[in-house]
């Protein structure tokens, strides 16, 4: 009951601090680490195991769908060179950096617990980073590479995490099998997530109950993860392909009250298992806290401080580096690029290395009983102030640094969002021009969506108004289906991005429900 309570104090305390951290401009979870950490040192809170195989399912897999579900292929496509960069060559290099340096501190670490620390702290969660971007409006790019790098490099590091939790427990290793593993691992559960995502939609649009909907997109997400567990794929990619399908194919295929109440509840949830997540750490760092004994706190403490120091600097030059090479690349082209790489950009990105519940989740994941994995205290010790330190310290300067780099958005998704808006009211016009003689609501309907197509090719805003007669609102929902098509249309021939298509998609959810709500009346 005490674990119950405190649970629940926690959350709640949880929506406290996110308002707050909206309010100042930084990441919520940066004040979760805080609170984390002051969990380790009150007295008396419990010591909380947790199953290792459930940690990574119930913290990864709900937040991975939820960011994948929102990525752009299109986008991610325009940039693979720089996200496999980062996803793949910045987190082996970190495991490695991290290894060789946490040796040297401590040097009777076996190989296989180092690469274990390494591949925990390595993959930054962009999602921390891209709360706070968001608001302050970045070039688009810039967003795409560091979205697309937080679905991606998780599966980079948890391939090496597992490989190197294996050894450290049976202490057996093959380098030769690593590479058939990565293939068949990432190969397989590309076709995986393709497969049981087609099944998922035929699944989810046959129920009508929303609850029971919801429930299915749940119960669905634990099911891919734990299948591609089950037969050896990357639960991770499986997980990443299921959703951006899902988001591909069903757009059309979802009213606007199931998705408006699906967004809702996962928007929930993500936020609750942060807070669990954080919750959880802390309080198995008051256990670890009370096992280190005084002479221990120096090497506690100076491997913590190489590791943190590690990450973000393995980080910050590889960014750099990269981006000074696109520099000179671009000037021996000699050709203007639409989107530069530039100093100022790189800063910002290497700026960006936040670590979070994914770091959580895999430290956690850890088998549990202290002799059962070599040195487990410390990386869990370590890996929870690397996350501290990232989220505190560059969650804090985020804000001042972008303003200081006077970085702008091009713009990129307003425009699209604008080439959407009047390509849906010219849908919507074409729908009209074809109903029968012309009638009251047919051409009430029509100035309406006349004047959000000249707002659309003008760029400015409209407020639509409300109208009570129920056949101006049947004839409104068919309009809705009719652009509901045109944009879709837009982003299968990439006209428009995930970015804009998700912002349009809003609002055509907002106009069928209200007028949904006037064709069927509400029951009191």
């Amino acid at each position: 009951m005490l674990i119950f309570e405190l649970v629940i104090g926690l959350l709640f305390g949880g929506a406290v601090f996110a308002l707050w951290a909206d309010r100042i401009g930084v990441p919520y979870p940066a004040l979760l680490a805080l609170v984390g950490a002051l969990l380790a040192l009150v007295p008396g809170t419990p010591d909380v195991r947790l199953d290792p195989e459930l940690a990574l399912a119930l913290f990864v897999a709900p937040t991975l769908l939820d960011a994948a579900y929102d990525a752009s292929p299109r986008d991610l496509r325009a940039n693979l060179g720089p996200l496999v960069s980062l996803a793949v060559g910045m987190v082996v290099l970190t495991v490695a950096a991290v290894a060789w340096a946490v040796r040297h501190v401590v040097p009777d670490m076996s190989w296989a617990a180092a690469i274990t620390l390494g591949a925990i702290v390595a993959p930054p969660d962009a999602s921390a980073a891209a709360a706070v971007l968001h608001r302050l409006r970045p070039p688009h790019r810039l967003l795409v590479i560091l979205e697309g790098e937080s679905l991606f490099n998780d599966a980079t590091a948890l391939l090496l995490y597992r490989v190197a939790v294996a050894a450290a427990v049976t202490g057996a290793f093959s380098l030769w099998s690593v590479a058939p593993t990565l293939l068949l691992t990432w190969g397989g559960a590309v076709v995986a997530g393709w497969v049981l995502a087609r099944v998922e939609i035929r699944l989810g649009t046959r129920i009508d109950d929303i609850a029971i909907n919801v429930l299915v997109q749940f119960v669905g997400t634990f099911a891919v993860w734990m299948i591609a567990e089950r037969i050896g794929l990357s639960a991770i990619i499986t997980v990443v392909v299921f959703a951006m399908t899902i988001a591909q194919r069903v757009g059309g295929r979802m009213n606007a009250r199931h998705r408006i109440a699906s967004y809702a509840v996962w928007e929930v949830a993500v936020f609750v298992l942060n807070v669990l997540a954080f919750v959880l750490i802390g309080l198995q760092l008051r256990g670890i806290v009370s096992r280190i004994r005084p002479h221990e706190w120096p090497t506690f403490a100076v491997s913590a401080a190489v590791v943190c120091a590690v990450a973000i600097v393995v980080r910050i030059a590889w960014v750099m580096t990269h981006t000074l090479i696109d520099r000179w690349r671009e000037g021996r082209r000699r050709v203007p690029s639409a989107s530069p790489a530039t100093v100022g950009n790189g800063l910002l990105a290497s700026w960006c290395g936040m670590r979070g519940i994914v770091t959580l989740a895999a430290a956690l994941a850890l088998p549990a009983a202290p002799t059962a994995f070599p040195r487990r205290d410390l990386i869990v010790f370590c890996a929870f102030c690397v996350v501290l330190t990232t989220l505190v310290l560059q969650g804090l300067t985020l804000r001042p640094l972008m303003k200081r780099l006077a970085l702008r958005d091009d713009d990129t998704v307003a425009r699209e969002i604008d080439v959407a808006r009047a390509e849906t009211a010219r849908a919507a016009l074409r729908h009209l021009e074809r109903q029968p003689p012309p009638s009251p609501s047919r051409d009430v309907l029509r100035s309406e969506y006349q004047a959000r197509l000249e707002a659309a090719e003008s760029a400015a805003s409209l407020e639509t108004q409300d109208e009570d007669a129920a056949s101006i609102a049947a004839l409104q929902l068919q309009t809705v289906y009719a652009q509901r098509e045109a944009l879709t249309d837009l982003r299968a021939r990439h006209v428009i991005g995930d970015d804009a298509f998700h912002v349009v998609e809003e609002e055509l959810d907002l106009l069928e429900l209200t007028a949904d709500s006037r064709v069927r009346p509400t029951v009191a």
